[in-house]
């Protein structure tokens, strides 16, 4: 069979599997009492040797039995649970990432985790308890009155105990093999463990029956031993009482459980609710379909907003109607299509946790990550593009922010650091937040060491604000630390972070507080293609703000505003809010003020602000257009968009303008 058409799935299964099992071991280190996170994460790792053994992936399937051994003497109170044994699964997990990764990459999948596998051996050969007995099998009187009445019929009744080798990766196909192979020779009275538990691999390397056969008890030893990884077999003759002895006692019993059984019948077991099928209609779809699919998409925007210009120009009812509905279908294709392209930053935050948790160990700090807003939804491309930057913050909030414990209590802080990852919505955008709790920015340092590098000079130096100082930590090269680590301070990260971040059309300030924490605060375009907008005019030009970004339009009168500062405001609901001419803003050439203002009242987070336009045009789906390199950096503008007529509509970032 050729394996290679599903190597795809594999791969994206894998992952989830090696995802689950790090949120599942986080929170098992937490609370070690709660087996069901145990659970959890064998049935994970489980599934993952299955299809790792099925692909041919010796390495990985090897390498995650050793990691059931491990999980099965926890979940069976066999072994206790120490930094040893978690730190050995957390490393195993690791290696299991990197082998997926080498098979993605087009690899073997092969790692040398010899080492790693001696570890699990080692923690396994510790448990207090005797692994390799198998469970004994109860000899109920329903039992006895099945083989004394065989007995009678001249059958013979055997105990036979299975061992398989402790390298035996698929145990369940193993065992079926086996039952196989007894079942016919003779019929299985019982098993221990039971024939479900020993399905779902819920046992050692070994299991017991009860068969009843003609057969010899040497051709049954020859006819198991010939199945694969069975290691030893002892059969044992079963003692019979007579039938007469036990019948009474049967008859009690087999009456008191068909009442049981009578009783019970209507209602489903919880076994059996949770077999009920699910209707799992998903797809895996690749991602340079739904690219396509919204480049086309784009270009339909753009004619329908020239229908929609021609059907006004010619005030036909008939073209008026059709454009009207085919404006209501394409705008639900348009939600259905960013929807499909919509994921939750939960999953580039997953792997935080677990990257915290060893960073603080290594560097001997106690940090807690606290993760807000993971649900926020962004654009695919974006989620693509945002977890190298994000590292990079984490690592340096790691290493430079959080101080060691010792230096927290002198301080008077706990000795434990707190890191916040936060992400949320505002308007058009989303912002994701990194605040710590640490030594904050030295400005003092960084300005010493922007100096030495050249990056400024001394004159510069004294004009800067702290808002400009800690900026220059995102020059090329830039770094505070004394000593070059693994984890930071080679002059590699928060370059490549405001470069990524301003690719997307985003970008990141930090605010600082220095003995008492940073914050690093990301902005991001919620998706990269299709916005709501209202077009506004300024003189001859047309410029689109995003609807998400608006909260009401107002028509103010000159009476009604007032001067604070310098600054033009108005009474709104209530709330003293600022006015920003945009037309002395942008410069707008040919500009004359009428007898009112036209105000579009706009907000970022808790701020609002109010901006001043010439009139109003009206809301209209736009397709976001990047400016280029030709004009990167322009102030308070986003991008472009073609409007209907052909002309080209600047989209202001409203954001940008609320400080």
């Amino acid at each position: 069979m050729d394996m290679n058409q599903y190597l795809e799935v594999f791969i994206e299964e894998s992952r989830e599997h090696l995802q689950n099992v790090n949120d599942q071991l986080m929170r098992f280190e937490k609370n070690t009492d709660d087996l069901g996170y145990v659970n959890e994460i064998f049935r994970s790792a489980h599934t993952l040797k299955g299809m790792s053994a099925t692909m041919g992936f010796d390495d990985l399937a090897q390498l995650t039995h050793k990691m059931e051994n491990v999980l099965d003497a926890v979940r069976n109170h066999q072994l206790d649970v120490h930094t040893e044994v978690l730190d050995a699964l957390f490393e195993s997990v690791d290696a299991l990432e990197i082998m997926v990764q080498s098979i993605s990459e087009g690899g073997d999948g092969q790692l040398d985790v010899k080492l790693l596998v001696q570890k699990l051996q080692r923690i396994v050969a510790e448990e207090p308890v005797a692994q390799h007995a198998a469970s004994s099998i109860e000899y109920d009187e329903l039992v006895q009155t099945l083989l004394s009445q065989t007995a009678d019929q001249g059958f013979n009744a055997f105990e036979i105990t299975v061992q398989l080798e402790r390298t035996c990766l698929l145990k369940a196909a193993r065992a079926y093999m086996v039952f196989d192979v007894l079942e016919q020779a003779g019929d299985v009275i019982k098993s221990a463990p039971t024939v479900q538990d020993i399905e779902q691999e819920k046992f050692e390397s070994s299991f017991s029956v009860i068969l009843v056969t003609n057969e010899s008890q040497e051709k049954l030893q020859a006819s198991i031993m010939e199945v694969s990884e069975v290691e030893s077999v002892n059969i044992a003759a079963v003692p019979v009482k007579k039938e007469t002895e036990v019948e009474e006692l049967v008859s009690a019993e087999v009456a008191a459980a068909i009442q049981e059984v009578t009783v019970s019948a209507p209602s489903k077991s919880p076994v059996e609710e949770k077999r009920t099928p699910s209707n799992n209609k998903t797809i895996r779809v690749n991602i340079d379909r739904l690219d396509s699919l919204m480049n086309l998409f784009e270009e339909l925007v753009i004619d329908r907003g020239r229908l929609e210009q021609i059907s006004k120009e010619l005030n036909n009812s008939e073209l008026d109607e059709t454009v009207e509905r085919m404006s209501r279908i394409s705008g639900d294709l348009q939600t259905i299509i960013l929807n499909m392209r919509m994921v939750p930053v939960e999953t580039v935050f997953n792997r935080f946790p677990r990257m915290v948790r060893q960073l603080s160990k290594d560097l001997g700090k106690q940090i807690e990550l606290q993760i807000v807003g993971a649900d926020t939804e962004l654009d695919r491309t974006v989620i693509d593009e945002i977890g190298d930057p994000l590292v990079h913050l984490l690592r340096n909030a790691v290493d430079h922010g959080i101080e060691m414990p010792q230096a927290r209590l002198e301080n008077g802080k706990n000795e434990k650091g707190t890191i916040r990852l936060k992400a949320y919505h505002s308007g058009n955008h989303v912002f994701i937040d990194l605040e710590d709790d640490g030594a904050g920015i030295n400005r003092e340092k960084v300005l010493q060491k922007a100096l030495d590098r050249g990056i400024i000079d001394g004159k510069t130096a004294e004009t800067l604000t702290d808002k400009q100082v800690y900026e220059l930590i995102f020059a090329s090269g830039f770094s505070t630390a004394e000593q070059i680590s693994d984890v930071s301070g080679r002059g590699v990260g928060l370059d490549v972070v405001k470069n990524t971040i301003e690719s997307l059309g985003g970008s990141v300030t930090i605010d600082s507080n220095e003995g008492y924490g940073s914050r690093f605060s990301i902005q991001l375009p919620l998706t990269l293609s299709i916005i709501s907008a209202l077009l506004v005019q300024m003189s001859e030009e047309r410029y689109a703000l995003p609807l998400s970004s608006i909260i009401e339009t107002a028509i103010v009168q000159p009476k009604e505003i007032m001067h604070v500062h310098g600054q033009k405001v108005i009474d709104f609901r209530g709330a003293i809010i600022p006015l920003i001419d945009l037309k002395e803003l942008f410069t707008v050439p040919n500009s004359v003020q009428g007898d009112h203002y036209s105000v579009v009242i706009v907000k970022k987070g808790e701020k609002t602000a109010g901006l001043i336009v010439d009139s109003f045009i009206g809301q209209q789906e736009i397709v976001l257009k990047s400016l280029g390199h030709y004009l990167p950096g322009v102030f308070a503008i986003s991008g472009a968009t073609i409007l209907g007529d052909g002309q080209v509509a600047l989209i202001i970032d409203c954001n940008a303008l609320i400080k």
